[in-house]
C-alpha cells in the first residue's frame, strides 16, 4: 500500500480524473441533479461547525488546500503541491489562476486569512481549531506561496489541511456566521455558487462556469433534508429526487429491483465499537444477580472485556442485522487502510471461550447489566444493541437494552455516566492518530488527547506510541508505530470493535455515482452514466 505522502505525489498526476469537462468546453444544458440527504445542516459557514453534514455541503462553495478522493487520499486542491522544508515548516504551492465566485483573484493571502478565522468563529459547537492548533507561525511568501511553521514535528500537516474550506478574506473579513447563512458572505472558489438556504428543508446552488477542476454536469443543484428514510426512499422510487443518502440496510433489494433505480455503495470509514467502563469504581449499571452492586468494576479486568468481545458474533450481526451492508472488524481501521494490519483479525465467536474467561475473573454466574446506545443516530444502532444484549445475556452477562435520541445518549456518555455503550467513530483524517488519539488515548482536557474516550481507558504504552506516530515524518516508520499502538490497546480491549458499516445510496438509473468512504453526499459525485 503507498503511503500518503507518495498517494499525494501520485495524485498530481490523476488530477484530471477529477474534472468532468475540460476547461473552456462548451456546456450542455443540463437538468437540476435532485438530492435527498438524511442530515439538515446547522450554518453554512465553512467553519462554523465541524460536523460531517455540513462539511459535505460546504466542500460545493469552498475548496479546501488539499483535496480528498472517494476512498480519502489526498488530491491537490488549492494546493499543487506540499513539502516539508524541514521539521517544523511546511511549504504549499498554490494554483495559480484560480477566481473567487466574484472574479477575483486567489492568492496565499486568503489562505493566511483562513488559518486566523477558522478557529475562532464565535460560538463554535464544535471548532476547527483542532486542524489549525499545531501552527505556530504562517507566512506569505509570495501571491502563490505559504509557510507554515509548527509547534514540533507535524507530520499530519497535509491531512489536517484537507479537512476545511478555504474562504476569502474579502468577504469573509469582518462577516459573521450569520452573513455566512444568509448568504452575503458566501463567496468561494467552488464548483457551485451558493443559491438559496431554508434551514430543515432545502439547498440551492448553481454551477460555477470558471471553476478551475472543470465545469460541472449540473447546471443547478436542489439538495433536499429529508430526516425520514421511508419519505426519502419513496421520493426516489416516485422519481421525485435523483440520489438519496443512508438508504436502509431494509431497502437495499427493493431499490435494486426496481428497474428505475440501483445502490451505490463503498466501505465506510465509521468504525462501530462497544465501550466498557474502565474506571476504578463501583459501575452504576453493574449489579450481581440480585440486583445489588458488585464489590467491584467487573470490565477492570482484561479476561471480563475478552470475554464480551468473544461473545459478540460480528457475522450475524453484519448479515441479519446489517443485510450485509458491513465489514466485520478486530480493529479500528478499514482493511486495506493505512494503519490497518492483518495481524488483528475480527474475533472468532467463542460463547464457551467467553464464559471460561468469565469464570476465570470470578464471575461464574456472570452478572446484571445494562447497556446504553442510540436510537436514532447510527444504522440500526437500536437493532444491533437488541442483538448485542442477547449474544452478552447467552455468556452469563444478563443484559438489559436502554436505547436513547443521541443527544441524551452523547450528554450521559461523556459524563461516564454509563457501564456499556455503543458508538461510532468516523475518522476524517483517513489514518490512524484520529481513533487512537481520540478514543484510546489517555483523556487529557489541556492536550485534547483523549477527547472522545467514554471509557477512560488508559495506557501509558499506547499514549507514548501515538504521540511517537504524532512526531514521525516518515511515512512508514509512522506506520508501523501507530499499528503497534493499535496492536496493544486491542488486545488489552481498550474498546471491542464491532465492524465498519458500508455506506449506501440510492440513485436514478442512468448517472453513475462515486460512492465515498466519508459518507460525504456530493453533486459532484454524480454525472450522467453516458
Amino acid at each position: 500500500m503507498a503511503s500518503p505522502k507518495r498517494r499525494a505525489l501520485m495524485a498530481c498526476a490523476l488530477i484530471p480524473s477529477l474534472t468532468l469537462m475540460p476547461r473552456g468546453a462548451q456546456a450542455q444544458p443540463a437538468p437540476t441533479l435532485r438530492i435527498a440527504v438524511e442530515a439538515d445542516i446547522t450554518s453554512t459557514d465553512p467553519h462554523y461547525h465541524n460536523l460531517a453534514p455540513n462539511k459535505a455541503i460546504s466542500a460545493h462553495f469552498f475548496d479546501p488546500l488539499i483535496l480528498q478522493d472517494e476512498q480519502q487520499r489526498l488530491v491537490p486542491g488549492l494546493a499543487v503541491s506540499w513539502r516539508a522544508i524541514d521539521d517544523t515548516t511546511w511549504e504549499f504551492k498554490l494554483r495559480e489562476g484560480v477566481t473567487w465566485h466574484d472574479d477575483s483573484p486567489f492568492t496565499a493571502d486568503d489562505v493566511a486569512f483562513t488559518v486566523q478565522r477558522a478557529p475562532a468563529v464565535p460560538n463554535s459547537p464544535s471548532s476547527f481549531g483542532l486542524y489549525i492548533r499545531q501552527i505556530a507561525e504562517t507566512t506569505v511568501v509570495d501571491a502563490h506561496t505559504i509557510r507554515f511553521r509548527t509547534t514540533g514535528v507535524f507530520p499530519l500537516m497535509p491531512v489536517y489541511l484537507s479537512t476545511f474550506g478555504i474562504v476569502s478574506r474579502k468577504h469573509g473579513e469582518g462577516a459573521t456566521t450569520a452573513d455566512y447563512n444568509n448568504g452575503r458572505a458566501m463567496v468561494g472558489t467552488g464548483p457551485y455558487r451558493f443559491g438559496t438556504w431554508a434551514q430543515g428543508d432545502r439547498i440551492t446552488m448553481e454551477r460555477n462556469p470558471a471553476y478551475w477542476g472543470g465545469v460541472q454536469p449540473w447546471a443547478s443543484v436542489t439538495t433536499r433534508f429529508m430526516r425520514s428514510p421511508a419519505s426519502r426512499v419513496a421520493a426516489l422510487l416516485s422519481g421525485d429526487v435523483d440520489l438519496i443518502d443512508a438508504l436502509p440496510t431494509s431497502d437495499i433489494g427493493r431499490v435494486e429491483r426496481d428497474a428505475r433505480t440501483q445502490v451505490s455503495r463503498t466501505v465506510s470509514n465509521r468504525n462501530m465499537y462497544v465501550f466498557v467502563d474502565h474506571l476504578d469504581r463501583l459501575s452504576p449499571f453493574v449489579t450481581d444477580r440480585q440486583g445489588r452492586p458488585l464489590d467491584r468494576n467487573p470490565f477492570r479486568d482484561v479476561r471480563v472485556r475478552q470475554a464480551v468481545s468473544l461473545a459478540v458474533n460480528r457475522d450475524a450481526i453484519v448479515t441479519r442485522v446489517m443485510d450485509g451492508a458491513a465489514e466485520a472488524t478486530g480493529q479500528v481501521m478499514p482493511r486495506g487502510w493505512f494503519g490497518w494490519t492483518p495481524t488483528l483479525p475480527p474475533p472468532a465467536y467463542d460463547p464457551e471461550g467467553a464464559r471460561r474467561l468469565l469464570a476465570e475473573a470470578g464471575y461464574p454466574n456472570g452478572f446484571n447489566l445494562t447497556i446504553h446506545c442510540s436510537n436514532n443516530r447510527y444504522v440500526n444502532d437500536e437493532r444491533i444493541c437488541q442483538a448485542l444484549g442477547q449474544m452478552l445475556t447467552r455468556i452469563g452477562i444478563q443484559t438489559t437494552v436502554q436505547a436513547l435520541p443521541f443527544a441524551t445518549w452523547i450528554t450521559a456518555a461523556s459524563r461516564q455516566d454509563y457501564s456499556m455503550l455503543f458508538g461510532g467513530w468516523g475518522i476524517d483524517t483517513a489514518e490512524p492518530s484520529s481513533p487512537l488519539g481520540s478514543l484510546l488515548a489517555t483523556f487529557d482536557r489541556a492536550t485534547g488527547q483523549g477527547a472522545s474516550n467514554r471509557s477512560r481507558y488508559s495506557n501509558p504504552e499506547v499514549d507514548r506510541l501515538v504521540a511517537q506516530g504524532l512526531a514521525t515524518l516518515d511515512d512508514e516508520a509512522r506506520r508501523q508505530v501507530f499499528i503497534r499502538a493499535t496492536e496493544i490497546a486491542m488486545r488489552d480491549v481498550g474498546l471491542v470493535p464491532m465492524h465498519h458499516q458500508v455506506n449506501l445510496w440510492g440513485v436514478r438509473r442512468g448517472l453513475a455515482h462515486a460512492a465515498r468512504a466519508d459518507e460525504w453526499t456530493l453533486a459532484m459525485s454524480v454525472k450522467p452514466a453516458n
